[in-house]
């Protein structure tokens, strides 16, 4: 992904603001763009990855075993529909909570799954959306969130965290804030809510995300996955 030319960035992005605003990507197209596949609709994915958690919950999933057929008739190339900005965490692995093939899925896993601010997620995001057609990205926080209670319990301790640890949470604690004094439990107060802020964040974000949200040809989400029951909540 290295630029060559000096004009090679700015010809992507304004290949992508195209297709942004008119005619978007297929998988795989040159950024001049090319007619959007039929399965491609935002609300439709939703819905998709809707059914799969509902079949998750009901121990009725349809995914069979992975074997190593399945990874070799994916080895050529990828095309996901849906981007899944999900919590690090060992207990939320997306494929299986929303019962989802190999290639199906574009997972990026990071603790409070929290956009932050460097490159390295955005343009991951970016890349996904602008060349691989992913039209849905779900923000994914989850019950029992490690980085969103460290961000409760130091924020009411007034101490520090050791290491990164502390600009990591940094990004939660404006969150920990506007939810303070609302009803209900709070550390599932501010997962919801980081889940939404997050999701509301990327949409917002860098120059290529902007234009495919706001002409609705990608869907932002946030959501929330509920460790003891399997159930995925959108949030909006």
């Amino acid at each position: 992904m290295c630029n060559s030319h000096p004009t090679s960035r700015r010809t992507f992005v304004q290949n992508v603001a195209m297709a942004a605003g008119a005619v978007s990507l297929s998988p795989f197209a040159s950024l001049a763009g090319a007619a959007e596949p039929a399965d491609r609709d935002p609300n439709a994915i939703l819905e998709q990855l809707v059914a799969g958690n509902q079949r998750f919950v009901e121990g009725k999933t349809k995914v069979p075993p992975r074997t190593p057929e399945e990874f070799a008739r994916n080895a050529q190339g990828q095309a996901p529909p849906a981007i899944i900005l999900g919590c690090a965490d060992s207990r939320v692995p997306p494929e299986i909570v929303f019962d989802q093939p190999i290639g199906g899925l574009f997972v990026l896993r990071v603790a409070g799954n929290i956009v932050g601010s460097g490159p390295i997620l955005l343009g991951s995001v970016e890349f996904a959306v602008a060349e691989l057609g992913a039209r849905v990205v779900v923000v994914m926080g989850h019950s029992s969130c490690g980085a969103c209670r460290a961000a409760i319990d130091h924020i009411d301790n007034n101490d520090a965290l050791p290491g990164a640890i502390e600009g990591m949470v940094d990004y939660i604690r404006p969150v920990v804030r506007e939810v303070k004094g609302k009803p209900g439990d709070k550390l599932v107060n501010v997962t919801k809510a980081n889940a939404l802020y997050n999701a509301k964040k990327l949409a917002k974000t860098g120059e290529i995300l902007p234009g495919f949200v706001d002409s609705g040809k990608v869907k932002m989400v946030g959501a929330y996955y509920d460790l003891a029951s399997g159930k995925v909540e959108f949030l909006g």
